[in-house]
């Protein structure tokens, strides 16, 4: 099962954290028969070697077939991201642009990736990097035709790093994640919210806001928070705190009235509750 936070997207954005091989390996072939149904071009990019994912899918005949036609593909790590390395996000979302690109052209409906990215985010500088790509492409993805499910085994990483790329996706199978903050269009002016902000997630929260490297339009950062079930006043005090510092007007639009009481409570000048519709 997995945590669905509603956005704007076509396609989807999942974080699969597993320490089952078997249980990833099945939510993996689903994903990717849910884009076979779709008429998407298929990329399981693997961490290890080939032969034994190749096996796994050539045993579901629809995904035997789709790797017969080229409809599907086994990419090694360093096939599709510079294994080892610390990732250069913005180059990584072109590179998978032009791979969606290129799936159109080709006459599919999209491109649909399954990565193992565990290899990609042991180091700090690593981690750093790549949360900050995963919302980037998670931008790219309420624009244009392309899903992937980003897996991560909790056997070699620790709580703290799949927490930090978990609550960075708008779909995750990682229920100790209190929130999810994720894109909700291209520009990065906006974001969604869903989940609770207390203090348990504060310096979590902290962290994926500056990763998400929000830009103002026309003053204003809007953060859409229906599905945002609780906020204390530390997440409201950070955001008009992150507002200062963009030169920007946070709005948060919520659901509950609480979070627009008490921000009129705080007096929080650079900080705007609006109701959502």
């Amino acid at each position: 099962m997995t945590r669905h936070a509603e956005s704007s997207a076509p396609h989807g954005h999942l974080c699969w954290v597993y320490d089952d091989p078997t249980a990833f390996a099945n939510g993996a072939q689903d994903f990717l028969l849910d884009g076979l149904h779709a008429g998407e071009r298929l990329w399981y990019v693997c961490s290890g070697p080939p032969e034994p994912v190749l096996a796994r899918l050539s045993a579901v005949p629809a995904l035997r077939d789709a790797l017969a036609r080229g409809a599907a593909e086994v990419v090694p790590l360093d096939g599709a991201y510079r294994s080892g390395a610390v990732v250069d996000g913005p180059a990584q979302v072109r590179a998978y642009a032009e791979a969606t690109d290129a799936a159109l052209a080709a006459g599919y409906q999209g491109l649909r990736v399954v990565a193992e990215a565990t290899p990609l985010v042991r180091t700090p500088a690593q981690l750093d990097a790549f949360a900050r790509y995963e919302h980037l492409v998670d931008r790219y993805m309420r624009a244009r035709p392309f899903a992937a499910m980003c897996a991560y085994d909790r056997r070699e990483l620790d709580a703290r790093t799949l927490a930090e790329l978990a609550c960075l996706h708008p779909r995750t199978n990682a229920t100790e994640v209190p929130f999810q903050l994720y894109a909700t269009g291209p520009l990065g002016d906006r974001a969604g919210l869903a989940g609770e902000l207390d203090l348990t997630g504060h310096d979590l929260f902290a962290t994926a806001l500056e990763r998400a490297e929000l830009r103002p339009v026309d003053g204003r950062l809007v953060l859409d928070a229906a599905q945002l079930r609780f906020v204390d006043h530390r997440t409201l005090l950070l955001l008009r705190d992150y507002g200062r510092r963009h030169a920007a007007t946070v709005v948060l639009r919520s659901a509950h009235s609480a979070a627009a009481r008490l921000a009129t409570l705080l007096g929080l000048p650079g900080l705007q509750v609006e109701a959502a519709r």
